[in-house]
């Protein structure tokens, strides 16, 4: 597939689709994944606020007598009690008097903030160097429930953007490592989807070229019986006769190539199989031990021209019955019978064997012919592949007849195998659902 560059650049087009996707869907989810973090941990920080607001609140309120004035007691409050339950290093208290006026503040406070007052609720601001802090604002009443001023709590966000930051570094890093091994398995994943579609593309190839070479040789032999016959400057009758013969004769091995290559293709488009068909219509049973016998009696005649006996073994005593086409499994056994008379020598011996285990029929045709190297036992149901093709020519065979076999075969759920030894003939097996 490497020295193809309609399939490379394929590949590489599919590689690059792939990893652009994924690569999308990484940086949206480390987009999303940064987001619900920093969303997370900013919750919390608001949560750590309104705790410690809630009980300054509490415990400030009890202690305060008179509007804007700050009681010893507080003091020793804010230094002793309250602020020993906070980190130091980030929290900070300010209290305000009713007009806004800074009175007093507690804690980690920051001399950088601004001091002047803001009454809403939440509040992110920044100091004069640019450090960032987040505070609560709420209100302070008297115990006898005058208004007394408001207090702050606020802290600062060093920890949190540092935090981000180590968050950001990590999708940063993690980002483009991820994206790199996506590139490279992208380009795996696409020559892994990309292979059967080459091997589907080569056996086109050939195909085309070896249907293309087998109906080219009757169309040159038939072209030139016709431009012979016709630089004769007159014909008689016995030589019209003979030149017809010829061309009659290479118009029925087209005819019969062309009919194989239709029933092949048709098997192959899988449109409509015949399980299918069986399944749609009422089931046609085929009784495999009239089957046997009848070819056995039909084909006899073939065996004693090329001086072959050609017997059958039924091992079964009871009918053999199969859901499927009649036709085509006639078709399938006859192949496997006159493959084997063609390639057995003249006082060999040719038996099919009928047999079945509990789920499946089997039917084995045996020969005792010149058999097949092991280089060639996993080729010989390829289309036009032939072992000897001088033979195969004189018998007028096209190659097309095992692949066929096999095709009808697992058309009815069933397999087709061969064994054999060069010189001690051959086994083919079919296998069928009972």
């Amino acid at each position: 597939m490497n020295q193809n560059k309609l399939f490379n650049r394929t590949r590489s087009q599919l590689a690059i689709s792939y990893a652009a996707v994924m690569g999308l869907i990484l940086s949206l989810l480390g987009f999303g994944v940064y987001k619900a973090i920093a969303h997370a941990h900013w919750i919390a920080i608001d949560r750590e606020l309104e705790s410690v607001a809630g009980t300054l609140h509490d415990s400030l309120e009890i202690k305060l007598q008179q509007p804007g004035r700050l009681e010893p007691i507080v003091n020793e409050l804010l230094d002793r009690h309250i602020l020993s339950a906070i980190n130091q290093s980030y929290y900070y208290i300010r209290l305000f008097d009713s007009s806004g006026k800074l009175i007093a503040t507690a804690g980690a406070y920051p001399e950088t903030l601004p001091p002047t007052f803001n009454s809403q609720h939440w509040q992110t601001i920044a100091d004069s160097k640019g450090n960032i802090y987040h505070q609560i604002s709420v209100s302070l009443h008297t115990n006898t429930l005058e208004d007394w001023g408001y207090f702050q709590v606020g802290r600062s966000l060093q920890d949190f953007n540092s935090y981000l930051s180590t968050v950001r570094l990590i999708l940063k890093l993690g980002l483009p490592t991820a994206l790199i091994l996506v590139v490279f398995s992208s380009w795996w994943l696409a020559g892994l989807a990309m292979k059967p579609i080459y091997s589907s593309y080569r056996q086109i190839q050939q195909f085309t070229a070896d249907a293309a070479h087998e109906l080219r040789t009757p169309l040159a032999a038939s072209q030139a019986t016709v431009e012979s016959a016709l630089l004769m400057p007159q014909l008689d009758e016995k030589e019209a006769r003979e030149i017809l013969q010829t061309v009659d004769r290479q118009n029925r091995r087209l005819t019969q190539l062309v009919t194989d290559l239709l029933l092949l293709a048709r098997m192959d488009s899988q449109v409509k199989s015949v399980s299918e068909a069986l399944e749609e219509d009422r089931p046609q049973l085929c009784c495999l031990n009239d089957l046997v016998g009848d070819l056995v009696e039909e084909l006899a005649a073939l065996a004693r021209s090329s001086q072959v006996a050609l017997t059958s073994e039924i091992r079964v005593q009871h009918p053999l019955n199969v859901v499927g086409d009649a036709d085509r499994l006639y078709r399938l056994v006859t192949n496997l019978i006159v493959n084997a008379i063609q390639y057995t020598p003249p006082g060999g011996k040719v038996t099919v064997i009928l047999d079945c285990t509990h789920q499946e029929a089997i039917i084995q045709v045996q020969d005792t012919g010149i058999g097949i190297a092991a280089a060639d036992l996993g080729r010989i149901f390829d289309r036009f592949y032939r072992v000897n093709k001088s033979r195969s020519r004189h018998t007028g065979g096209s190659g097309l007849g095992l692949a066929i076999a096999r095709a009808i075969a697992r058309a009815h759920r069933g397999s087709l195998s061969a064994r054999s030894e060069l010189g001690c003939g051959s086994t083919f097996v079919l296998r069928l659902p009972l």
